[in-house]
Formats: structure tokens, C-alpha cells, sequence
């Protein structure tokens, strides 16, 4: 995919379907764990990725600013409609980037399963 398309937003990917099958939002996690801050220990982490992205010029399948934006905005509108900000805005970064092969589906379930089994350690 060159820098000018946009990803398919009716694609299906097994990983992030599977993430909002689990419905595992901050706010509820927060709330089981006792946990007061509204904003999600990962949230810098998206944020600093985004910025990241949105400075990269190393790779033409990276979405500029705007075509980040956009992808999220109708990401977030449609297949991800149901997430609360800012999951949305994770899943919908996370959908751009493997529609694009940035990554690709089995890396980001091996990474996702790497990631629970520290959190469950």
C-alpha cells in the first residue's frame, strides 16, 4: 500500500476483534482494580507512538499526520464505534498498521500474548 491509500476499514483482523470481544475498557479495569486515575497507564505510550509515526519518513507504508488521523477518525466511527476514547483511538492505530503490513497479524498476537502473560506473571 503506497502512503496515499488508506487501509481497508471493513477489514477484519483476528487479534483487535478478539481485544473488543474481551471488552476489557479502562474504566471498567480500573474500576475492578481499584485503580482512581480515568486515564490508562498505556496512554502515554499511544501517544508517544503516534509521535513517533507522525515523524517517520522512513517508510512509505507509514501514515503521514493527517492519513493517521483520518484512518482513526473512521475507524473510530465505524468498526471500533463501540470503544470507549481512548481505546478507540489504540485499536484503530493498531488496525492502520497491520491494513498497511507495518506489522502483520501473527507479530501483533505474538506481541498481545507476550504482553498478558507479564501482565499475569
Amino acid at each position: 500500500m503506497s502512503a496515499g491509500q488508506t487501509p481497508e476499514v471493513s477489514a477484519r483482523i483476528a487479534p483487535l476483534e478478539e481485544i473488543v470481544e474481551r471488552d476489557q475498557v479502562w474504566s471498567r479495569m480500573a474500576a475492578k482494580w481499584g485503580v482512581e486515575n480515568p486515564v490508562p497507564p498505556w496512554k502515554t505510550s499511544l501517544d508517544g507512538m503516534c509521535d513517533a509515526l507522525d515523524r517517520a519518513t522512513c517508510d512509505e507504508n507509514i501514515p503521514d499526520f493527517k492519513q493517521r488521523r483520518d484512518e482513526e477518525d473512521a475507524l473510530s466511527a465505524t468498526v471500533y464505534s463501540d470503544l470507549p476514547y481512548p481505546e478507540n483511538q489504540l485499536m484503530s492505530l493498531a488496525h492502520s498498521l497491520v491494513s498497511r503490513g507495518v506489522i502483520d497479524e501473527a507479530e501483533l498476537k505474538e506481541r498481545l500474548a507476550s504482553i498478558r502473560a507479564r501482565l499475569e506473571a
